[in-house]
């Protein structure tokens, strides 16, 4: 209550404005994350259009294998952009606008990977600058997402808006580790000039290796249940 003469305390001034928690973001990013993995489905778990009528099923699912191992190792990708943002995002206690951005824009390129995945699957059997020119739009989309993954994170620990309990050597680890992907992912890209279709058992591997427990990645649940003892 404020006395009679006194200006009011506002909680939002034009000098001050509350944090927010990551709630919404969190919860807007897994919905966005969902929509991408159900259009990319869509996308590539279908049949051509230009199958003869009386095409039998064998023939028609090794007709389509490009597509399906498109779907799976593109299916791994946004799982692991997933997992990744699951577990970084515990660390982060409060938002502000350049961290929206920043997610805002990260998540505008996971939503276009569907997109280039199909475009991948169309031309993986067309001229070698097909190959090349579509394996690069789907590159562009991975490696943009990973790039601005690691810009928020980046501006996250910059700004203080980690939680104080995070061990700073902790952080260090974990931003290293992130910062190792889209190098990862342009090594990957390399290999479409020699072969495509290593070029894509190339990011089936990096998704493996991702999944090894590092840095930054949740505890076996027994690990936890004792370190919350």
């Amino acid at each position: 209550m404020t006395q009679e003469g006194e200006e009011p305390e506002h909680r939002f001034r034009q000098d001050s404005e509350m944090s927010r928690d990551t709630a919404r973001v969190e919860a807007f990013s897994d919905a966005v994350i969902a929509v991408a993995l159900t259009l990319m489905a869509v996308e590539l778990l279908q049949f051509g259009r230009t199958e003869a009528p009386d095409e039998d099923l064998v023939s028609k699912l090794e007709n389509e294998w490009r597509a399906f191992l498109a779907y799976v190792i593109t299916f791994a990708i946004v799982g692991q952009i997933w997992l990744t943002h699951h577990n970084s995002w515990r660390y982060v206690i409060r938002v502000d606008q350049m961290l929206l951005v920043l997610n805002l824009v990260m998540l505008m390129f996971v939503a276009a990977i569907p997109f280039t995945a199909n475009q991948l699957s169309d031309h993986l059997r067309g001229s070698a600058v097909d190959q090349q020119l579509s394996a690069a739009i789907y590159v562009g989309a991975v490696l943009g997402e990973a790039l601005f993954f690691n810009l928020a994170w980046w501006w996250a620990r910059r700004r203080g808006l980690l939680t104080p309990d995070l061990d700073p050597r902790l952080a260090e680890l974990v931003s290293r580790r992130y910062l190792l992907r889209p190098l990862l992912y342009l090594g990957a890209f390399a290999i479409v000039f020699i072969d495509p279709i290593l070029s894509l058992l190339a990011y089936l591997l990096l998704v493996a290796i991702y999944l090894i427990r590092g840095p930054g990645d949740l505890p076996p649940g027994g690990q936890a249940e004792a370190e919350s003892r």
